[in-house]
């Protein structure tokens, strides 16, 4: 991943040799329904990518009562293999292909059992419907698991997803994600650990935790921690969605392909080598919006602290930085504090295995606390946006609150490395 290396920042994971190809002229190279404005999706833009509203920036993908009966009728993982190439489409286009447990074990399995196939060449994941690759978990379960259950659900979730992500960094095959639309949370999870990350002009990528008082997850703070200067920051603490050339700029997609081209780009790789399908549609991506706020970005959240970032931002002088600084005043404080923590650290821990160890420790405490259920509420489920978060400022969130998601799980650690830092992804 290109980009200001960090002096004590994650292991950065080398080209792949099948990935050799000079076809990146448009970015960075990485290393290694009608809808309705209250809704989670806001209005969909038939000429151009899906626009997120506050909402969807704060809230992965939930489903109505009955779109989810009509949701269970389907299969929700549909796999395939045509020519050389497997393929993962992810089938809940009522819910934003939002991902559930199942659906993490059965391409869990899919890829497991691919790598082996000598048939299999490249593997390709898409989404279902034309609006999202994947808008994240599905949080409403989430919402149910911490209010009325003990945690366990959403804690063996979590364990089998975060076990999917280090197995699709470390896969031994092309692994094509197709990144048009939506792509959030848990999306970017399936998504951009992989090989060759594809970009359209529609593609919305987030990582929007904050807004639900949860904290970027799924490798979310290592691809983060990777991103050019404090750009990564940023985008972790505000959930800002950004688009094609600015995830190439951050190292979180490798090509942009037009979404018209899609169709023929997949069929090129159920025939071509990867490298020969990008040669023949790989085209520059729409401009980009934040490197031309690298000066007030890098400046302001080179800060040690939230309190000390916020007041940078309200007296750097440029109107968006201010604008930013009253975005980030309306996200839970605790998962704002905890989010910065999460990044600095993820910075010193090396290989992504190692990250999401520390994630998985994140995301149990924050069942444990009131932000994620009244984040939840106020977004998704009683939808009136006015989260009563507690503590309700960044004053009043102590160190040893911010400590607390750090602690150590005894013999309920996610271990995906060994003592020496070596991965341990198969089971």
């Amino acid at each position: 991943m290109t980009g200001p290396a960090h002096p004590s920042g994650p292991a950065r994971r080398t080209e792949p040799a099948h990935l050799s190809d000079p076809v990146r002229p448009t970015g960075p190279v990485h290393p290694s329904e009608p809808a309705d404005p209250t809704s989670p999706v806001g209005p969909t833009d038939p000429t151009g990518p899906a626009r997120l509203t506050t909402a969807t920036a704060t809230a992965t993908a939930t489903a109505t009562a009955a779109d989810r009966t009509a949701d269970a009728a389907e299969e929700h993982v549909l796999l395939s293999t045509t020519g050389r190439a497997a393929r993962i489409v992810l089938n809940r286009p009522r819910a934003l292909n939002a991902l559930t447990h199942d659906m993490v074990r059965s391409i869990d399995r899919a890829l497991a059992d691919w790598a082996h196939d000598p048939a299999v060449e490249t593997v390709v994941i898409t989404g279902a419907g034309d609006r999202a690759l994947c808008a994240g978990g599905d949080i409403r379960a989430i919402y149910d698991d911490a209010r009325d259950g003990d945690g366990t659900a959403s804690a063996a979730f979590w364990r089998d997803e975060y076990r999917l992500n280090a197995r699709i960094a470390r896969y031994p095959k092309p692994y094509v994600a197709v990144m048009d639309g939506i792509v959030m949370g848990g999306g970017v999870g399936v998504s951009t650990h992989g090989s060759v990350r594809i970009v359209t002009e529609r593609s919305r990528i987030a990582m929007p935790e904050t807004g639900i008082g949860f904290v970027p997850d799924v490798g979310g703070t290592y691809l983060l921690a990777l991103a050019p200067g404090e750009l990564g920051t940023h985008l972790a603490l505000t959930g800002e969605a950004i688009g094609a050339g600015d995830a190439l700029l951050c190292g979180l997609a490798d090509h942009c392909v037009p979404s018209q081209s899609l169709p023929d780009l997949v069929h090129d790789l159920t025939h071509r080598p990867v490298r020969e399908a990008l040669t023949r549609h790989v085209q520059p991506p729409p401009p980009g919006e934040l490197s031309g706020r690298r000066e007030w970005i890098d400046a302001c959240y080179g800060a040690d602290t939230v309190e000390e970032i916020v007041q940078r931002l309200l007296t750097h002088g440029a109107p968006a930085a201010k604008e930013t600084a009253e975005t980030l005043l309306t996200k839970s404080p605790t998962a704002l504090k905890v989010t910065l923590a999460a990044l600095r650290r993820a910075r010193g821990l090396g290989p992504l295995e190692r990250v999401l160890e520390q994630e998985y420790r994140v995301s149990c405490a924050a069942l444990t606390g009131p932000d994620l259920v009244e984040g939840i509420r106020a977004q998704v489920v009683d939808k009136d946006r006015n989260p009563r978060w507690s503590p309700a400022v960044l004053t009043e969130v102590t160190d040893a609150d911010v400590e607390r998601f750090f602690r150590p799980l005894g013999d309920r650690e996610l271990r995906l490395t060994g003592p020496g830092g070596t991965a341990e992804v198969e089971r």
